[in-house]
């Protein structure tokens, strides 16, 4: 409870800190409110405090809290430089922070209610500030991408809610539960199922319902799109999680199949088109979708250690991707462009950017000894056990393709001449990351390696 109110609040107070004149402070009080969450999380470890009969503060929505939180500090520390060019900022940070409180319901709910409640704050907040730069048509039209095809999902979770309290008389989680377990409605039950799939395969951008995320993440602010891929992923994956492990593990006949297919989709568009980008903001947006893919594998395999392996995932994950897009984000603001050769030569003219780009690729790549190998080794080595070799065999023929594009950007840092400025007057300009950057450089580089050398400190926490 202390964690929802504290972000609650914090979004209300950086909402109205403008119209006393308090802009200076805005950016201090999200970190401290930040702070604050982590702390309150850390405190309630162990305690599994209930909320109104409709959500359950237990160690796994707070153990994805800390992991959204953190991930909240870091994507701060990367938008400072953003946020300092926006004259009024206030709406933004309040936005962010709604985002969160309703990321915060989504891992922590026991009623489909709160479910939809947190799905949709989450949404709406994101909606906004995807369309945030106004001058620029382009976030416009991701906005409105956005809010059409998210609106369309909504109304198939909806429906799967509905269809479930058809089945059980009841929202609650434990309830549905006992009352599949029992039997009968297969066929309500199948297609409830389905329609749940469908609203939250949507949130974490599974193919078939990929198709929104290429043009929402190209279009919306990098800052935006990097927040997107990060905290909205991960909670909304705890989300499906949950609710795959909670309500229908006696039914696992029922969904098992439609899941497996939509994993192996995923892994398939996600980094074969990827291949085929030029344009690095776009290619990293297909990266983001094959990740959901390896994610959704440990859906599949629900046994004892799933949530450890999407909570490890979702950690590793979110780091190299906000490091990843920090960088990429500096180098667009330097060269006007987004392409792939934009990074030709960032290796000689800005070393640090350079080995920070090529540090978070290689952990998602799944290169050890970062983060991302591990992360990958634990979601395959439960899948093993599951019996679902030939899926594992799939995911690393599709972990090499990835390692294909990802090296794109790498080869294009080191060994192609050098075009970050595109005339011989401001040729070979160097990127200088403002210290928050260059400290957030420091702290990501270290925790991908840190978490690649020690996971038990993250993976074992379940």
């Amino acid at each position: 409870m202390k964690e929802l109110l504290t972000l609650s609040l914090t979004g209300v107070f950086t909402m109205l800190a403008d119209m006393f004149n308090l802009r200076k402070l805005v950016f201090p009080l999200a970190l401290f409110g930040l702070a604050m969450t982590i702390s309150w999380s850390v405190f309630d470890w162990d305690f599994n405090q209930r909320i109104y009969g409709m959500m359950q503060v237990d160690n796994y929505a707070l153990a994805f809290t800390i992991v959204m939180c953190s991930t909240a500090i870091m994507w701060f520390m990367m938008s400072e430089d953003f946020f300092s060019k926006i004259v009024v900022t206030t709406d933004r940070f309040a936005l962010v922070f709604f985002a969160l409180t309703g990321a915060l319901v989504m891992v922590s709910y026991t009623n489909l209610v709160m479910l939809f409640i947190g799905v949709e704050i989450l949404s709406v907040s994101m909606y906004v500030l995807a369309g945030s730069s106004k001058d620029d048509i382009s976030s416009s039209e991701s906005a409105f991408k956005y809010f059409l095809m998210g609106a369309f999902a909504s109304g198939f979770l909806l429906f799967g809610i509905a269809l479930m309290y058809g089945v059980a008389g009841s929202f609650d989680l434990m309830q549905i539960r006992a009352v599949i377990g029992k039997g009968g409605n297969e066929s309500m039950v199948l297609v409830g199922i389905i329609m749940l799939l469908i609203g939250l395969g949507f949130k974490v951008s599974a193919a078939p319902f990929h198709f929104w995320a290429p043009d929402v993440y190209q279009g919306a602010p990098t800052p935006i799109t990097a927040f997107m891929a990060t905290i909205v992923k991960t909670a909304a994956m705890a989300a499906l999680f949950k609710v795959f492990l909670v309500c229908f593990p006696s039914v696992t006949d029922m969904w098992r199949d439609i899941l497996a297919g939509m994993i192996v989709l995923t892994l398939l568009i996600g980094n074969v088109t990827a291949v085929a980008q030029t344009d690095a903001k776009r290619m990293l947006a297909f990266s983001s979708i094959s990740h959901a893919g390896y994610m959704l594998i440990a859906v599949l395999c629900t046994n004892g250690e799933s949530d450890n392996s999407i909570l490890f995932y979702s950690a590793s994950y979110s780091v190299a991707t906000i490091v990843a897009f920090m960088v990429l984000y500096l180098v667009s603001e330097k060269t006007g462009s987004m392409n792939i050769s934009s990074f030709n030569g960032l290796g000689k003219t800005s070393p640090l950017l350079a080995v920070s780009m090529t540090i978070s690729l290689l952990s998602m790549a799944g290169i050890p000894p970062l983060s991302g190998f591990m992360a990958k080794y634990f979601i395959f080595a439960n899948a093993i056990g599951d019996g679902y070799l030939w899926l594992v065999l799939f995911a690393i023929a599709m972990s090499l393709v990835g390692v294909y594009y990802y090296f794109k950007i790498i080869i294009a840092m080191y060994f192609s001449e050098n075009v970050i400025a595109r005339n011989e007057a401001t040729e070979g300009v160097t990127i200088n990351p403002n210290p928050l950057q260059t400290l957030l450089i420091v702290l990501g580089c270290g925790l991908m390696l840190v978490l690649g050398l020690f996971p038990q400190l993250v993976y074992s926490v379940l």
